[in-house]
């Protein structure tokens, strides 16, 4: 008898997963399988797919477009990773000194990460306007004629998206190093100022070693969309001026959706997951050196 009552309490926990557990498979794993399924054939959405194998793969690498929107993209990284979080950490810690009216310096941090990035494109690509966007006329104004072109050079454009994701994401990340900053005890400020520590001294001795898992998490974030990019590319330049602000979801947005070669931008797909998969590995291996955990 308690045998069969403790079966049925599992039974009963089981059934309230099961629709989760549905959903993921539906949603999830299954639309998962089927592209990489399709990345091995020549599907082009309409007629019957033939089974190429690694050819996508093989092709992939061989395409130089590809090639450079996977530069593009690690350059992308490379400098929103580590902006985004020097300038959300900057804010965190400036609003967690208790000034007066925080609360409303953390709302306008805050506020473009919840506007839409559709608006928030087509906004900053009127501010880059060349010759009419305010952001040159003011530079014009301070006496500079060559101003830049901003999204409409392959010199700049790539730098200017990258400073519209910094500008937004900024924010949310703010929110999060700033509850890891009020989390950190007050008495290890407390002892290090006894100790003859100065401000400098407590940011690198204590603040960033408490800060580390919550700086760890961040960073895995910050990385992880960075790959993820797109909207900001396809609302403000579509991959141009030529190919200068290509991307690897972009790419696979072209070749999947405007050329319907769905098995060769399947094979990008996987290959875009696999590429950030590895580097959470790695991140989660090297952790070991610089996080702390209390």
């Amino acid at each position: 008898m308690i045998k069969n009552k403790k079966a049925l309490r599992y039974l009963k926990g089981y059934l309230f997963l099961l629709p989760n557990f549905v959903g993921f498979f539906v949603f999830m794993a299954l639309p998962i399988i089927m592209g990489f399924i399709i990345s091995l054939t020549d599907y082009n959405g309409f007629r019957q797919f033939n089974f190429v194998g690694l050819k996508n793969y093989i092709d992939m690498f061989q395409d130089e477009y590809f090639r450079v929107s996977l530069i593009h993209n690690i350059v992308y990284t490379l400098v929103t990773v580590p902006g985004t979080i020097v300038f959300a950490l900057m804010l965190a810690m400036a609003v967690n000194q208790g000034i007066k009216g925080s609360g409303i310096f953390k709302t306008m941090f805050f506020l473009p990460n919840i506007s839409s990035m559709v608006a928030v494109g087509i906004v900053w690509s009127m501010i880059f306007n060349p010759t009419v966007g305010p952001l040159n006329q003011l530079l014009r104004s301070l006496g500079i004629d060559n101003t830049p072109m901003w999204i409409s050079s392959t010199s700049t454009a790539l730098g200017s998206i990258m400073l519209v994701a910094i500008w937004k994401q900024a924010g949310y990340y703010m929110i999060i190093l700033l509850a890891g900053l009020q989390a950190i005890p007050s008495q290890l400020y407390e002892a290090s100022s006894i100790d003859g520590a100065g401000a400098v001294a407590k940011f690198f001795k204590v603040t960033l070693p408490m800060l580390s898992p919550t700086m760890f998490m961040v960073t895995i974030l910050c990385i992880i969309n960075s790959f993820q990019v797109f909207d900001l590319v396809n609302i403000m330049t579509a991959g141009g001026p030529g190919r200068s602000t290509n991307v690897l979801v972009f790419r696979i947005y072209q070749e999947g959706f405007q050329k319907l070669q769905f098995g060769y931008a399947s094979a990008m797909a996987y290959f875009l997951f696999l590429l950030v998969m590895i580097i959470t590995l790695i991140q989660f291996r090297g952790q070991k050196k610089w996080v702390n955990y209390m």
